[in-house]
């Protein structure tokens, strides 16, 4: 599946590089503790009418639902991140990664770049001058 890079994917970068191990941790505790069992209940027609009896398993389709989910959201940050690495301007790649994939504040690009006595350069001048070239919106 192809993942098309929009603002809205790169605005959702980082938190979806946050959720990613809370999801795996989550899968994790279903499969190791009792958060992955659900109970259910089906009828027992041995008597000659139904009595409900409880069923207790594992809930795989819940299971399969946030590993899919969890599948997603690795495949949107590899996405981002190769989508980053192909940017051929140097100082461009160097403003995007440090934003995007190590958290940077855009002080501190700024101060890195060399552009300390206009912190909204980097943003304004940089990044969303690359966006707006690609079309991305």
């Amino acid at each position: 599946m192809e993942i098309k890079i929009t603002r809205k994917l790169l605005d959702d970068y980082r938190k979806l590089k946050r959720e990613i191990p809370v999801l795996e941790l989550e899968l994790d505790e279903m499969k190791k503790g009792d958060a992955g069992f659900n109970n259910s209940t089906v009828f027992d027609y041995r008597d000659g009418y139904p009595r409900p009896q409880p069923v207790v398993g594992f809930d795989w389709p819940l299971y399969e639902r946030r590993k899919k989910i969890l599948d997603g959201k690795k495949d949107k940050v590899k996405a981002v991140k190769e989508w980053i690495n192909t940017i051929e301007d140097g100082q461009t790649r160097c403003v995007f990664k440090m934003f995007y994939l190590d958290g940077t504040t855009w002080e501190r690009i700024a101060v890195k770049t060399g552009y300390s006595q206009s912190p909204d350069y980097p943003r304004l001048m940089i990044r969303d001058k690359f966006l707006k070239e690609r079309g991305i919106s």
